[in-house]
């Protein structure tokens, strides 16, 4: 999927790739749910604000993920996205109590380390056009993008508590398209069949 959006991207505003992902995801899991006989049990939820938030975020790191795999070469917007569990076992640490050991602290430190050794250069103050330039725009949006998207995993840890697998994918999937189809007022480009 990368690889198509790195492709597709130039030209095309994060958003509307965003909705167009979520939006075409919406048919099969509904297909499957239905084959399933879930579909009315996914469409049941006691926790909609739950979904909204994990929405919210999921959208804005796809769409901050989006911009900087265009931004970037593929493997260094890879490389650094891998910090998105990294940040999540933080995250969870900081903000859920859970109790993170020595052993996953130094995994979490050394794994950071080396999303560090990739990014740090291209967020330089030294290089042409210093942190305006694409490269240190697309590894911080990539870097948000691992913040968010920790924080949609930690969303996903509470709404497992109370919500069902199938209603947490279709809700996400709802939320999603209808949350990035907003950004269609801000302007979306017209689509070729190449970049479909």
């Amino acid at each position: 999927m990368q690889t198509c959006i790195k492709l597709a991207g130039n030209g095309i505003p994060p958003g509307q790739i965003s909705f167009h992902r979520s939006a075409f995801a919406i048919l099969p899991i509904v297909a499957y749910l239905a084959w399933r006989g879930e579909l009315r049990v996914a469409m049941q939820t006691d926790n909609p604000v739950g979904h909204v938030k994990r929405g919210l975020l999921g959208v804005c790191a796809m769409g901050a993920g989006f911009y900087g795999l265009v931004h970037l070469p593929l493997p260094d917007a890879i490389a650094i996205g891998y910090a998105m569990p990294l940040i999540a076992v933080v995250f969870a640490a900081v903000f859920l109590k859970e109790t993170v050991r020595l052993y996953r602290w130094t995994a979490v430190a050394v794994g950071l380390v080396g999303v560090l050794i990739i990014s740090v250069p291209k967020l330089t103050l030294f290089g042409e056009e210093g942190l305006g330039s694409d490269a240190a725009i697309g590894a911080a949006a990539v870097l948000i993008s691992a913040m968010l998207g920790a924080g949609a995993m930690l969303q996903v840890r509470q709404l497992v508590r109370e919500e069902k697998t199938s209603t947490i994918v279709l809700f996400f999937s709802l939320t999603a398209a209808l949350l990035s189809a907003v950004t269609w007022f801000f302007g979306w480009a017209d689509l070729s069949w190449e970049a479909l």
